[in-house]
């Protein structure tokens, strides 16, 4: 529920004019789709390698890096300020095309690591997911704003409070839905996922540094790259492969995620706030001109 108002209020501040400057950027398209699946998974081999954590959390940081993009990865780029509309496009893609790129990726981590990973994925879960949570609340949100454009215009800087707050919550009732889970795994899980994100964000920001010069569309590849759909890992690994274990590493990736991910969000949005000079961006101007 919390996901799908934070969702809803990344779509009050979205246009269909938006999603069409996106199409004039295929190559950045490409690179936030396509990046992940060529290197997420060497990275997760090599924190595996250098980590040495034990099978069922390497299993679990392999499932992780095969996975397609997490929608909360939307609000991280609506609370940056930075290219929403990428964000949900780069989304809806990456999980549109899961049913293809899991178990593609997964056959490449078969081969390179010479075992079976069986990374078969839950069609349900996932279409589920594309419509629900993602598609519905997005789409709630931009017709509110197209039905009600002056009220979308005042709600939108309470639905940015509302994002940080709802964000925070999350974090919250995650601790405290398993506080000695969490505390355990500080030495352990932690270092590893909190590693793995940050290697991810980077290599996201440089792949998008390739094709755009516009900080706003880094961020938001960055993001994008950083944050996986970890409701389809758990159900790959509890229904598909009835490894509850797998899934323990997804449940702290997601924990580890969100303070790291928030903090990036505030400090790109405070080091580019309204009084600096900088070049609108090509993807979101019109967002960026009605929230600065």
């Amino acid at each position: 529920m919390l996901t799908f108002v934070l969702l809803a209020g990344v779509g009050l501040d979205l246009t269909w004019d938006d999603f069409r400057r996106v199409r004039r950027q295929p190559a950045l398209v490409l690179t936030g789709l396509i990046g992940p699946l060529l290197l997420l998974p060497p990275i997760a081999v090599g924190l595996a390698w250098a980590f040495q954590p034990g099978p069922h959390v390497t299993a679990g940081l392999l499932l992780v890096a095969a996975c397609p993009i997490g929608g909360i990865s939307n609000t991280y780029s609506f609370m940056a300020r930075a290219s929403t509309a990428l964000s949900v496009t780069l989304t809806g893609l990456s999980c549109f095309l899961a049913g293809v790129t899991m178990p593609a990726v997964g056959r490449g981590l078969e081969l390179a690591l010479a075992q079976p990973l069986e990374l078969t994925v839950p069609i349900t879960t996932l279409i589920v997911q594309i419509l629900l949570m993602f598609t519905l609340p997005v789409g709630l949100g931009m017709g509110v704003r197209r039905r009600w454009p002056d009220r979308a215009e005042t709600f939108g800087p309470v639905a940015q409070r509302l994002a940080f707050a709802g964000v925070a919550l999350m974090l919250v009732l995650i601790v405290l839905d398993n506080p000695r889970g969490f505390l355990g795994d500080l030495q352990t899980t932690v270092p590893l996922a909190a590693v793995f994100i940050v290697c991810s964000v980077v290599i996201g920001w440089m792949a998008a540094a390739i094709v755009t010069d516009e900080p706003r569309d880094r961020f938001t590849v960055a993001a994008e790259f950083g944050t996986r759909n970890l409701g389809v890992a758990m159900a790959v690994a509890i229904t598909m492969l009835g490894r509850v274990e797998f899934a323990r590493f997804a449940y702290t990736y997601f924990l580890t995620e969100l303070p790291l991910m928030l903090m990036a969000a505030v400090l790109f949005r405070s080091r580019n706030r309204p009084n600096q000079k900088s070049v609108p961006s090509t993807l979101d101007t019109s967002i960026g001109s009605r929230i600065l």
